[in-house]
């Protein structure tokens, strides 16, 4: 930024241009100035310096400065922010790529295991069913060997019965008969046939245990 310091000499007018740090000074002399000595005031002055135009060495600068960094962005900046940006990319995909092959191979693994399971419910269940048949068939076996001992028990219980039942029936068939021999002796003062009246008592007591 400039700023205008002015310097009177006689006739003439120095007007300079002080920047600030590091910037060149300007100077303007307006010699072709007039003053009038009362009111000390430039009646006519030349035409100085544009506050608001730019020099052509500012605008050279700056086209400068804007050409070497557009060049430093094409040939330097961007193909370093396009290698990180491609490597990133090239990062993320791999990362990617990586994921969907655990993915996979997870999937593998669980179809696997799932086929595994699936065998060995399968062998389970052949060994229950195979146990089952073996108990089954046992069962039965044992069902048949108890009953046939059952049934073998049965008749030789029902044989001693009948057995006992022959006995005792020669003994009652022999008391009855003896009974009705003596009753019929009181009856009819005569004791009857024996084999006729052991005939009777085993034809009643036949008759009776068959009915």
């Amino acid at each position: 930024m400039l700023t205008a310091v002015v310097t009177r000499t006689g006739a003439s007018l120095t007007v300079q241009f002080v920047a600030a740090e590091g910037e060149e000074t300007e100077e303007f002399h307006a010699e072709d100035c007039e003053f009038e000595p009362e009111s000390e005031t430039a009646t006519e002055c030349g035409e100085g310096p544009s506050p608001i135009v730019p020099e052509y060495k500012e605008l050279a600068w700056g086209a400068g400065s804007f050409i070497v960094f557009a060049l430093l962005m094409r040939f330097v900046l961007f193909p370093m922010l396009k290698k990180g940006m491609d490597a990133r990319y090239s990062g993320i995909r791999g990362d990617l790529e990586g994921a969907e092959a655990r993915t996979a191979s997870a999937r593998a693994e669980v179809a696997e295991y799932d086929a595994q399971l699936a065998t060995v419910r399968g062998e389970a269940n052949s060994r229950v069913e195979a146990a089952r048949a073996t108990l089954e068939a046992e069962r039965s076996e044992r069902l048949a060997t108890v009953n046939a001992a059952i049934a073998e028990r049965r008749g030789a219980a029902q044989a001693d019965i009948d057995a006992a039942r022959d006995a005792a029936r020669g003994e009652i068939e022999g008391a009855v008969a003896d009974v009705a021999a003596r009753a019929g002796e009181l009856a009819t003062g005569k004791r009857p046939d024996a084999a006729a009246v052991a005939a009777a008592v085993s034809a009643v007591l036949g008759s009776e245990v068959s009915s």
